[in-house]
C-alpha cells in the first residue's frame, strides 16, 4: 500500500511544476496578444474572407485579418488555415531561405524581445506542434500536437 502511494506522490512533484508553467491563453497569450497584434488584428478588423476580397484597401488602413478571441486566432493555427499564424511570426532560423515571416518584426522592439514572445508562441502552441507547412501539407498528427491551451 505504500510503495503505490509513493509512487503516486513522487509523479505528482513532478507533474506540478510543468503545470503550472503550461501556457494558456487567458493568462499569457492574451496580454501579449493585445500588446503586439490587436491594433492590426482586433475587433474593428475584417474576418479572412472580407480582408482577401480587399486585400489592398485593408493593408493600406493597417489592418489585417481579425483574431481578437480565442477561436479567431485558432482558425489561423489549426483549423482551416493550419499553420497561416506560424508562417507569419517565425523568425526563419529553420526555412531554406532564412527569412523570417512578416509579422515577425512586431513581435517586439528588440530582436531579445522578438525571441522571447515567439518563444512564448511556441511553447503555447506546444512542444513539436510549430509548423510552416500549408493546410494541405499537415497531417492529423501533426495538428494533434497543437495544444495552446485556453
Amino acid at each position: 500500500m505504500l510503495k503505490p502511494t509513493i509512487s503516486f506522490l513522487v509523479s505528482l512533484l513532478f507533474a506540478v511544476p510543468a503545470l503550472a508553467q503550461q501556457l494558456t491563453y487567458r493568462k499569457d497569450m492574451r496580454p501579449l496578444w493585445e500588446a503586439k497584434c490587436a491594433a492590426c488584428h482586433g475587433a474593428g478588423s475584417p474576418y479572412l474572407g472580407e480582408f482577401e476580397e480587399n486585400k489592398e484597401k485593408f493593408k493600406a488602413m493597417s489592418k489585417g485579418p481579425r483574431m481578437d478571441t480565442y477561436a479567431d486566432l485558432l482558425f489561423f493555427i489549426a483549423w482551416p488555415d493550419a499553420g497561416a499564424m506560424m508562417r507569419r511570426l517565425d523568425d526563419g532560423k529553420n526555412t531554406k531561405d532564412g527569412k523570417p515571416g512578416n509579422m515577425y518584426l512586431y513581435l517586439g522592439a528588440s530582436d531579445k524581445e522578438r525571441q522571447e514572445n515567439l518563444n512564448r508562441f511556441k511553447a503555447w502552441i506546444g512542444k513539436g506542434a510549430w509548423n510552416l507547412k500549408r493546410r494541405e501539407a499537415i497531417t492529423s498528427e501533426e495538428l494533434r500536437r497543437i495544444e495552446a491551451r485556453y
